[in-house]
């Protein structure tokens, strides 16, 4: 069986569009080379994630939207449960969305930035980190619309002021009183349509194989990797998989002495967008077993219910 696959981005996508659906299909991961973001605004970006996040606890809060669903600002150590998850998440992070210029039809569906007045250029430099994480993500749905035999640019008007986040995320050295069995981030698929990561090349982010056992993601210095959400699996009928992937804990005495970086970036449809199964995803014969059309707004709120954030 192949491994998954790890593609260069800098190339014509007919070249890449098979090898990274295969991966898609298997694994529900793919990892990218060569991206177009540039590494002078990625380190800027994860300096100023550290600043942030290094903070006193009290001036971190005051950014938190209580009732907000963490959609916006600052969500604290310890809110955050997977699906089915007893315990919760040993990590804090930070919301930025779209800007979306004043009386803007989807204005209703998302809710304006803030900004911490604490670190100088924040607003700046995410700004520019989440057009270019847009951009990345054009070019990877375009590659899984060849892969898929639908016109190149299928995608473009289906994510056009997309209710995509970006994520800062922190997950702190592990504390002595963490619950026993708390992970940094348990066993959870993801809700969008796909989701670039940045900053997995530290051991620790695992996914489930379909035969049922976790396996390593491993990453090179730099690398975007790439996994299905679960709204692009409901739209292929399961073709692309949204896997269940979890970030474990460094082994032995190093969880408690080391902090984990990463900045996800969760491409979403616009929230008007109906998902509806792509005819060439059914099987003739099992039309009925399909899943029915849902706007991307109502299913977000339905999974965002089930993971503490609505």
């Amino acid at each position: 069986m192949s491994d998954i696959a790890v593609v260069s981005l800098n190339q014509p996508l007919e070249n890449i569009a098979d090898e990274l659906g295969h991966s898609f299909a298997e694994y529900g991961f793919a990892v990218i080379r060569d991206h177009g973001i540039p590494q002078e605004l990625i380190d800027r970006a994860e300096a100023k994630s550290k600043e942030f996040f290094a903070l006193p606890e009290a001036v971190k809060r005051a950014y938190f939207i209580p009732g907000g669903g963490g959609a916006r600002g600052y969500t604290p150590f310890g809110t955050e449960k997977a699906k089915d998850a007893e315990i919760f998440d040993l990590k804090e992070f930070w919301h930025i969305g779209r800007e979306l210029p004043q009386g803007h039809q989807l204005t209703e569906y998302m809710p304006p930035n803030i900004w911490p007045a604490e670190i100088e250029g924040f607003k700046e430099t995410y700004l520019a980190m989440y057009a270019a994480f847009e951009k990345a993500g054009a070019r990877v749905l375009e590659a899984i619309a060849i892969h898929l035999g639908l016109d190149r640019q299928f995608f473009a008007p289906t994510v056009e002021d997309g209710n995509s986040v970006m994520r800062l995320l922190h997950y702190p050295p592990m504390p002595n009183d963490a619950p026993d069995g708390a992970i940094r981030a348990a066993a959870h698929g993801d809700i969008n349509t796909i989701t670039l990561l940045l900053g997995a090349e530290e051991a620790g982010l695992e996914l489930l194989t379909k035969q049922g056992e976790w396996k390593a993601v491993e990453v090179p210095e730099g690398a975007l990797v790439i996994n299905v959400g679960d709204m692009l699996d409901r739209q292929t009928n399961g073709v692309l998989r949204s896997t269940t992937h979890r970030v474990v804990n460094p082994k032995g005495e190093a969880a408690k002495r080391r902090a984990r970086f990463s900045m996800p970036f969760f491409l979403h449809f616009r929230p008007d967008f109906v998902i509806e199964t792509l005819p060439s995803c059914i099987t003739p014969g099992h039309e009925s077993e399909a899943p029915g059309p849902i706007s991307s707004h109502e299913f977000l709120l339905q999974r965002l219910r089930e993971i503490n954030l609505a």
